[in-house]
């Protein structure tokens, strides 16, 4: 019976481990298609994070089931836990790239990139990229360290965030309000991909030492957004 347990415990890991690989696919091809204007690879990261969510909705199942037939406690009720918490993270990552994928389907056959900017986005791209193949192998690993490390990673997405918003704000800019309001969501879509990183990071470290930093909380995210959208509508400079 035990041995069935880490069975499973293993593939709720494998599984997450699975979740960051897909979501790092999913911010990989939506900047691409950010940056080309490329509708139908805009297209098929919107279909393909049906998988996220069918993974997410498979480990959560495994995970509920584990805690009625085995009743864990100590560290095995804390993995069980965590890695709900973690694929709640994850998933949102999936969606987050998704979001990017819906700005370019939006205005294709344009970019929704000006020339100007599309260097800086390419790099919050690969920023994205980066911080979630580490965060996989954080996963795999349990390496604590490597998990407080990377949140030297989300303090560099945080300077591109920062410094993008600076450049939307420059009153010599000749770009469309649409435009403006488009960067500026994909900017903090960007920037809450690797906040979600940083989170899933952190719980590693719960799950390892049974110490947990501060945490995120991301419940009123899209409400955030549509406050975003309303301020730029009206002409008004938004607070990020």
């Amino acid at each position: 019976m035990r041995d069935q347990f880490h069975e499973d415990l293993d593939t709720i890991s494998d599984q997450l481990v699975e979740l960051t690989r897909l979501a790092g696919s999913a911010i990989s091809r939506a900047t691409t298609a950010l940056l080309d204007a490329d509708v139908h690879l805009a297209e098929s990261v919107i279909e393909a994070d049906r998988k996220l969510d069918d993974i997410r909705i498979e480990l959560d199942e495994l995970s509920i089931d584990l805690l009625a037939r085995q009743q864990p406690v100590a560290t095995d009720l804390r993995i069980v836990v965590t890695a709900m918490h973690m694929s709640s993270d994850l998933e949102r990552m999936g969606d987050l790239a998704r979001h990017v994928a819906k700005v370019a389907r939006l205005r294709t056959p344009d970019s929704a990139v000006p020339p100007e900017l599309r260097s800086h986005i390419l790099q919050m791209g690969q920023v994205a990229e980066a911080i979630v193949a580490k965060c996989g192998s954080i996963i795999a690993s349990k390496d604590v360290a490597a998990a407080i490390a990377l949140e030297k990673d989300d303090d560099a997405m945080d300077d591109l965030h920062r410094e993008l918003f600076a450049a939307l704000l420059d009153e010599n800019t000749s770009w469309s309000r649409s435009s403006i309001l488009d960067l500026t969501l994909v900017g903090r879509y960007y920037e809450r991909f690797a906040d979600h990183a940083v989170s899933v990071a952190r719980r590693v470290v719960y799950l390892v030492t049974g110490e947990y930093d501060a945490d995120v909380s991301y419940d009123h995210e899209d409400a955030e957004d549509a406050d975003v959208i309303a301020t730029l509508e009206r002409g008004a400079t938004p607070s990020l």
